[in-house]
């Protein structure tokens, strides 16, 4: 096992520098993608990995979303040979006191996906929260199961070669459906999750890249193409859960 850490970057130049800088420490290499930022961040990105022994920095020129970022950055840590990486959100909302508790899971469980269960603050918009409850009620209809317990946080362990095989396929959402989509198409592949909390904070100033129509539509959609998908792997998801089920009596 041979592990890392993956950071998808956008206009989150200022919170994700001092985060790769913490995370280098480890000792272990730190991809940041740079999805295709403002001149002023991607001098920012360039100045850090220049500084920082580990980090290594991707460009794409434009932005793309943070699919396709996490993408790249999985095709990157193939080159590297790691087997698998940490995936955390650049803007600081994460507890990245956590991380080495993650990679400790992960090499107890290499073929399962360590996910962070969100635990939020006073300052989670209500919109926000409650957007997570139908996302994680439409995850459960497509999977026939309620092992996916939460499909947005962003914080979580990938098997580099089963994640990569995903999300470099031209379907995948490429934005902010990414997270959830890639995490049940890797639960039908029977590459299962495993939660642990982990803190979400929304700090003051804070900048968010979801876009309320936008995102929604995009995600809305992403649903309804994987229900057709569960509607053609239904008689293998009704076998696994009947399997499942008599696997705990």
């Amino acid at each position: 096992m041979k592990q890392g850490f993956l950071i998808p970057v956008y206009r989150h130049g200022k919170t994700a520098c001092p985060l790769a800088e913490r995370l280098a420490a480890f000792g272990l290499p730190v991809i940041m993608v740079d999805d295709g930022n403002d001149a002023e961040t991607q001098t920012l990105l360039a100045e850090c990995a220049a500084k920082t022994p580990g980090i290594v920095l991707i460009s794409l020129k434009k932005n793309r979303g943070k699919g396709r970022a996490v993408a790249k950055g999985l095709e990157k840590a193939a080159e590297l040979g790691l087997t698998h990486v940490l995936q955390i959100d650049a803007d600081g909302q994460h507890d990245d006191g956590k991380a080495a508790f993650f990679l400790e899971e992960s090499a107890k469980h290499p073929d399962m996906i360590i996910c962070g269960y969100p635990k939020f603050d006073e300052a989670a918009p209500g919109s926000r929260v409650n957007g997570r409850k139908i996302s994680n009620f439409w995850a459960a209809v497509v999977t026939l199961s309620t092992e996916l317990k939460e499909v947005l946080c962003g914080f979580r362990v990938y098997p580099v070669a089963a994640a990569a095989r995903i999300a470099g396929r031209p379907f995948i959402d490429k934005r902010m459906g990414f997270d959830p989509e890639i995490l049940i198409r890797l639960y039908w592949k029977k590459v299962c999750p495993v939660y642990h909390p982990v803190k979400i904070s929304y700090p003051p100033g804070g900048v968010s890249n979801f876009r309320m129509v936008r995102d929604n539509i995009r995600i809305s959609w992403m649903f309804t193409r994987l229900f057709a998908g569960m509607i053609l792997r239904l008689p293998l998801l009704i076998a696994r859960r009947m399997k499942r089920g008599k696997e705990k009596q």
